[in-house]
């Protein structure tokens, strides 16, 4: 009798993000240099391009491809931006925001207490796609957030 498959194979969780980029093979160095992401699989399309690759950043799975707009996969740099933001949560945001940006990520918003107790920055990779950096720094009780945020926009009026 052979063993039963799980469904959701040992080590990814429900969601994985799936990236498409124009370059994936520099993308993946990027991601190295800027999160300490670890590749382990990568599939070469004839031509040299990225058919499918996947990595790790901490204990959160990636999977990455270059981009094939005759398949339905293009790249944020050529949609003229991204609706997706990545959240990252780190030990130290404002050492791991200057990594990344070291590494080539251009700064969108610098580090910053927000109200609902994380220090969060946010970054645009070369590729596109916009990663929000935090550390947990407080814990707010769940009943807080709506006041602490009417509090942040107080005199501020409508922000759409």
């Amino acid at each position: 009798m052979s063993k039963p498959v799980n469904p959701i194979p040992d080590g990814y969780q429900s969601v994985t993000p799936y990236l498409t980029v124009e370059d994936a093979a520099a993308a993946l160095t990027f991601y190295q240099q800027a999160f300490g992401a670890l590749e382990f699989m990568r599939l070469t399309m004839p031509g040299g391009k990225i058919g499918h690759a996947e990595f790790t950043i901490g204990i959160s799975h990636f999977m990455i491809s270059d981009e094939y707009p005759n398949a339905g996969s293009t790249s944020p740099t050529k949609l003229g931006g991204t609706a997706v933001k990545l959240h990252l949560y780190v030990d130290d945001v404002d050492a791991s925001f200057a990594q990344a940006v070291a590494a080539g990520a251009v700064p969108a918003m610098p580090p910053a207490d927000q109200f609902w107790g994380d220090r969060m920055g946010v970054l645009i990779d070369p590729f596109g796609h916009q990663w929000m950096l935090a550390t947990h720094v407080e814990d707010v009780e769940a009943s807080e957030f709506q006041s602490r945020m009417d509090a942040m926009f107080a005199g501020h009026g409508d922000c759409e």
